[in-house]
């Protein structure tokens, strides 16, 4: 048995249920497998939870690897083009993420189903964020610097729970988001805008 199957097996439960299996035996059962054949692959629902986020990004990144134009895009313009391509491969399993984020009343950054998202986000925003230093795309900043890749992954929330509430037609409003919060991270981390902020929040945090 693929993990494939079990994801889509389980995907299908949550759409057609509500809820998750009451567990890996009743699973399997509908799959027609042994137990067994379950845990050659996962060892619980929850794993079962963060591969399938985690799918969604490596099928992304697999694409866009490909991409000769991808690979001639600087910095900026390949996150730009990675956000929009992970909303349209998230909009094929809509409905299943609609449930995980109505099922739980913790905010997305605690939702432990991203956690193995999050740390390949973090390896591929961490890629970008050298690659920004090379083409003087992003600034380097004592302490700062490395703070970056964390600021990253809010922003990957941020597009995630707009798109999660989007109505508008082709979500539309959503792509409007990713362009004006890309464009913004990248012009707060190369001009000294930043800088004049980070200086304006010493001379406060001295003056009490």
């Amino acid at each position: 048995m693929e993990k494939r199957t079990i994801r889509e097996a389980y995907k299908r439960y949550w759409l057609e249920n509500g809820k998750k299996p009451v567990s890996v035996y009743a699973l399997c059962k509908i799959l027609d497998l042994p137990e067994s054949s379950f845990y050659e692959h996962y060892s619980t629902f929850e794993a079962v939870e963060e591969d399938i986020w985690l799918e969604v990004f490596q099928r992304t990144l697999s694409q866009l690897k490909t991409d000769e134009t991808y690979q001639q895009y600087n910095a900026q313009e390949k996150l730009l083009a990675f956000y929009f391509l992970w909303v349209q491969k998230l909009k094929e399993d809509r409905s299943y993420i609609l449930q995980q984020a109505d099922r739980s009343r913790l905010p997305l950054s605690q939702l432990g189903q991203l956690n193995a998202f999050k740390k390949a986000f973090y390896e591929y925003a961490a890629d970008l964020i050298k690659e920004g230093y090379t083409t003087t795309e992003i600034k380097e900043r004592k302490y700062i610097s490395d703070k970056y890749v964390h600021g990253f992954w809010v922003q990957a929330l941020f597009v995630l729970k707009y798109w999660i509430e989007d109505s508008s037609v082709n979500f539309e409003m959503t792509d409007a988001a990713i362009e004006k919060a890309v464009n913004l991270s990248f012009q707060l981390m190369h001009s000294n805008t930043l800088d004049s902020l980070l200086d304006f929040g010493k001379f406060i945090l001295t003056r009490k």
